[in-house]
């Protein structure tokens, strides 16, 4: 009788995989596959752009509300101007 196969029990999966690509050579390349690679790395490249640019965003408007105000004093302070 053949053994069962443990399932993986307390291992997380795998976030990013790795893919390996061969190329086969053809007289006429298949254009479809081509035209869908280079728009899925297009759409990588510009997530990868909008989420720098969020990230980018999202700093500066932290480090405006840490910056003193614009009359020198403290937005904190309770004595006013």
């Amino acid at each position: 009788m053949p053994k069962r196969k443990k399932k993986n029990q307390g291992r997380t999966p795998r976030q990013e995989r790795r893919f390996v690509v061969r190329g086969v050579r053809r007289e006429k390349p298949d254009l479809r596959k081509l035209g869908r690679a280079l728009l899925s790395l297009a759409q990588a490249e510009a997530e990868r752009e909008a989420q720098a640019q969020h990230t980018a965003q999202a700093v500066t408007e932290d480090e405006r509300e840490d910056a003193p105000s614009a009359d020198g004093g403290d937005k904190d302070d309770p004595r006013g101007s």
